[in-house]
C-alpha cells in the first residue's frame, strides 16, 4: 500500500523538481521578459527576479491546494481526493506545456500547483492512518524514497535534451509533458488502494473499515506465515466537531504555530537549493551546461537520503531527525558559498541533498501524527501551506538576493531559516512509538 500510494507522489515530485532543471530553458525562450510576463511584469520584485514568477506561481497554486482545500479529504475522503487530484494535475500540467507567453504559463502553473498541493497533504495523513506506530517512520521514509528516484530521472532528462527539440518542441515543454503521461499510468494502478479504516470509522462506516483491516490482517499473517496476536485495546479518540477552529483550540494551538513557522523555515533551504541548484552552480562559475550535468550528478543523491533513512527512521526521535537534518544544511550552504571547486561543489550538493531529504520524510510524518483524525487533512493542509508561500516569496527572494549579493547571500538566508526551524522544532513533543490516539488524547 506505501508503494502504491509512493507511485502517486511520484509525479507530483516530478513536478516540483523539473522547476529548476528546465529554468535555463524557459530563460532562452524568453518566457520572462517584461513583455512577456504581462501583469507580473508591472511588480518590480517580480521584474527583477525573472524566472521567479514562475517559482512564485508554483508554491502559491500549491499554497492555495494546502489551505482551501486540505479539508476536502478529511470530508471526502483521504482515497477519493488521492485519486481525482491528480487528474487536476494531469490535465493543467498538459495545457501549461504549450502557453507561448510567461504569463499564461504562470497562470497555469498557479491552476496546476492547487491539485499537487490537496494531493500531497492527503498522502501525509493517508499514510499516518495506515500503518502501524512501530512502523511509521520507516513508511514514511519508504515513500519519499520512491518519490524522489523521479529527481534524477527529470535532470537526466533536462540535461540529455537540452538544445534538442523533440517533435518539434522546445526540450523544456518534453520534459513537462512526459510527467503528465507517466502520471496516467499511475492514476491506473493506484485505484487498488484502500480508503483509510480510520477515516471510515470516523464517519460511522465501520463494516467497510473492518473489511480494509481484516485483509490487510489476513494479508500479513499470509505473508509472515504467523498467527496474529488478538488486538489490544486502544485509547478511544476524543469525539470533536472535527472544523478549522479546533487545530487552534487548547490542545492543539501550540503544535499549530509551531509546526506553521517551522514549515516557512524548512522549505527555504529544501526548494530554495533544489528549485536553484543550476542557477546556483553557474554564479559559482560553471558554465550553463555543465552546470545541468553537474546539478544532475547532485540529484543522483535525492533518493538516498530516505534510503538510508529507513534504516533509523524508528529508531530516532523524529525531532532528532529533523534538527540534525536542518543543522548539516545549514553548515553545508555556508561552505558551498565560499568554494569553486567543481568537484567540492558536487560534493557539497551531494550532502545537502541527502540531509534535506532525511528532515523532510520526518517531518512528513511528525506533523501528521500530531493531529486527530477528525482534523488531519486540514490541519496538515494549514501548517504545510505555510511552506508553500514562503517558497512563494523565497522564489523571489533568492532570484533577488543572487542578483544583489551572489551566492554569499542565498546562503546567509538559508543558514538563518534553517536556525528558526530547528529552535521551532524543539518546542514540539515526541512521538515516536506512540498511537495516534495517544499522541493526540
Amino acid at each position: 500500500m506505501v508503494i502504491l500510494i509512493s507511485l502517486g507522489g511520484v509525479f507530483e515530485f516530478y513536478d516540483l523538481f523539473f522547476t529548476g532543471y528546465v529554468a535555463p530553458g524557459m530563460v532562452e525562450s524568453g518566457l520572462f521578459k517584461p513583455e512577456s510576463l504581462g501583469f507580473f511584469a508591472a511588480l518590480q520584485p517580480l521584474a527583477v527576479a525573472g524566472f521567479g514568477t514562475f517559482v512564485f506561481s508554483t508554491f502559491a497554486g500549491l499554497w492555495i491546494g494546502a489551505l482551501v482545500f486540505g479539508f476536502v479529504a478529511d470530508r471526502f475522503g483521504r482515497r477519493f481526493i488521492f485519486t481525482w487530484s491528480l487528474v487536476w494535475y494531469m490535465v493543467c500540467t498538459a495545457i501549461m506545456a504549450f502557453q507561448t507567453t510567461g504569463l499564461e504559463l504562470n497562470l497555469w502553473r498557479l491552476i496546476a500547483g492547487i491539485g499537487i498541493g490537496v494531493e500531497l497533504v492527503t498522502i501525509d495523513s493517508y499514510i499516518s492512518e495506515l500503518i502501524p506506530s512501530a512502523e511509521r517512520g520507516r513508511a514514511y521514509a519508504t515513500n519519499q524514497f520512491i518519490t524522489f528516484l523521479v529527481v534524477p530521472v527529470v535532470a537526466f532528462l533536462a540535461y540529455a535534451l537540452k538544445g534538442t527539440h523533440p517533435f518539434g518542441l522546445d526540450y523544456w515543454r518534453v520534459v513537462i509533458l512526459i510527467g503528465t503521461v507517466g502520471a496516467l499510468f499511475v492514476w491506473i494502478i493506484r485505484r487498488n488502494v484502500p480508503e483509510s479504516p480510520r477515516w471510515l470509522a470516523r464517519h460511522g462506516r465501520f463494516e467497510e473499515a473492518g473489511r480494509i483491516v481484516a485483509d490487510i490482517e489476513r494479508r500479513v499473517a499470509a505473508e509472515k506465515g504467523i498467527t496474529l496476536p488478538p488486538p489490544q485495546p486502544a485509547r478511544p479518540e476524543k469525539e470533536g466537531r472535527g472544523s478549522y477552529a479546533e487545530i487552534f483550540g487548547p490542545l492543539y494551538l501550540k503544535r499549530t504555530i509551531i509546526l506553521s513557522v517551522f514549515n516557512m523555515a524548512q522549505v527555504i533551504g529544501f526548494y530554495g537549493f533544489a528549485a536553484w541548484v543550476p542557477t546556483l552552480l553557474i554564479h559559482r562559475g560553471i558554465h550553463v551546461t555543465a552546470s545541468l550535468e553537474y546539478a544532475f550528478i547532485i540529484a543522483i543523491a535525492n533518493p538516498f537520503g530516505p534510503l538510508l533513512g529507513t534504516w533509523f527512521a524508528d529508531r530516532l526521535e523524529r525531532k532528532t531527525q529533523i534538527c540534525a537534518g536542518l543543522l548539516v544544511m545549514g553548515i553545508v550552504i555556508a561552505i558551498f558559498s565560499q568554494t569553486s571547486e567543481p568537484w567540492l561543489l558536487i560534493a557539497l550538493g551531494v550532502v545537502f541533498t541527502l540531509a534535506s531529504n532525511i528532515m523532510s520524510y520526518a517531518y512528513h510524518g511528525y506533523q501528521a501524527e500530531l493531529y486527530p483524525t477528525r482534523v488531519r487533512a486540514r490541519a496538515v493542509g494549514f501548517v504545510y501551506s505555510w511552506s508553500r508561500i514562503s517558497a512563494a516569496f523565497a522564489g523571489l527572494a533568492i532570484g533577488i538576493l543572487l542578483h544583489l549579493y551572489g551566492v554569499p547571500g542565498v546562503a546567509v538566508f538559508i543558514g538563518a531559516s534553517m536556525v528558526v526551524g530547528i529552535c521551532m522544532i524543539l518546542l514540539g513533543p515526541s512521538t515516536r512509538g506512540q498511537a495516534l490516539e495517544s499522541i493526540n488524547h
